[in-house]
């Protein structure tokens, strides 16, 4: 009888040391993008509006099935810096937010099929004075040189802009 409690012991260690090692080896298939990260304006191509709502500064945290990021943009008109901040998971599941103004989004996270970068597509919808808009926008996150690296690409009924950001620690 002790000798099958023992197989059982050993069995169950190997069984929670497997999954384990099987965790720590799919998250460090991924490039981890936590930290603080600051804005360089002059790395950056901001497009033709100077990327007003381009993120100053991001703070990421990375967990193996999810990402957070909080960031924090200047406010309008010289008033207070605008965060926004989103949990997504990374199996391209949908989730809703409140963007700015009220706006309704709907977001998604997914890996690239190489898995150094990961892809957030989202559809904000603004509503104001009885008018309707949308905007779509594909973000690509990727980490070079110990630099984060954010090109947006969004369209709208204004027409479609393209952000590269470069952020350091």
């Amino acid at each position: 009888m002790k000798n099958r409690f023992s197989r059982m012991a050993v069995g169950s260690i190997l069984t929670i040391a497997f999954i384990v090692c099987a965790n720590v080896a799919a998250f460090a298939q991924h490039p981890v993008f936590s930290g603080d990260w600051k804005l360089d304006e002059a790395k950056s191509e901001l497009g033709e509006f100077g990327g007003r709502m381009v993120a100053k500064t991001v703070k990421v945290e990375q967990k193996a099935d999810a990402i957070s990021f909080a960031k924090t943009s200047p406010g309008f008109n010289g008033g207070d810096p605008i965060t926004t901040t989103l949990l997504l998971p990374f199996d391209g599941k949908q989730v809703e937010s409140e963007g700015f103004g009220g706006s309704k989004r709907k977001s998604t996270a997914k890996w690239s099929d190489d898995g150094q970068s990961f892809i957030v597509n989202s559809t904000t919808l603004f509503e104001r004075n009885g008018q309707s808009m949308e905007i779509k926008a594909t973000e690509t996150w990727s980490l070079k040189d110990g630099s984060l690296y954010v090109v947006t690409t969004s369209s709208s009924p204004r027409g479609e802009t393209t952000t590269k950001a470069l952020y350091t620690k």
